[in-house]
């Protein structure tokens, strides 16, 4: 078994991202993370995304772009069989640093109110849940 190797993710590692994703519990998919939409969120937000892969397969994820004002991680994922190894965390710091070189501040991240797994990680990773705000939502006609 090899290492785990981190690296920034390209459209070339989809395959593999999509099949983490639909196995992490907690993570819902939807039309925006087709294929293209991804491939169009890498190019707008290059060098913010990380792969971790390990035997030639995406082991963690972590999806980051910014608006300018605020950077937001999405699809933050690893497979259960390295968690624990600091792998989430290692990606997340490289996201951040990312958005401090590009001028950005702050970061958000969203979660499902049932992710236990999702939420007490963010919580025990120094990130503050915010409460207060609803979140609302429209297709774009």
């Amino acid at each position: 078994m090899q290492e785990l190797k981190i690296t920034e993710m390209t459209i070339a590692h989809y395959g593999s991202m999509i099949d983490l994703w639909e196995r992490t519990e907690g993570l819902v998919l939807s039309e925006a993370d087709s294929e293209a939409n991804i491939e169009s969120f890498l190019r707008r937000n290059a060098g913010l995304s990380f792969v971790a892969t390990q035997d030639g397969k995406v082991a963690g994820t972590s999806l980051c772009g910014h608006d300018g004002r605020r950077g937001f991680l999405y699809h933050v994922a690893v497979d259960p069989a390295v968690r624990g190894k600091g792998v989430a965390g290692r990606m997340v710091a490289l996201s951040l640093a990312g958005l401090q070189a590009a001028g950005i501040e702050k970061c958000h991240l969203f979660t499902l109110e049932d992710n236990e797994i999702g939420n007490r990680y963010w919580a025990n990773n120094g990130w503050q849940r915010r409460s207060g705000i609803l979140l609302y939502t429209r297709d774009v006609p």
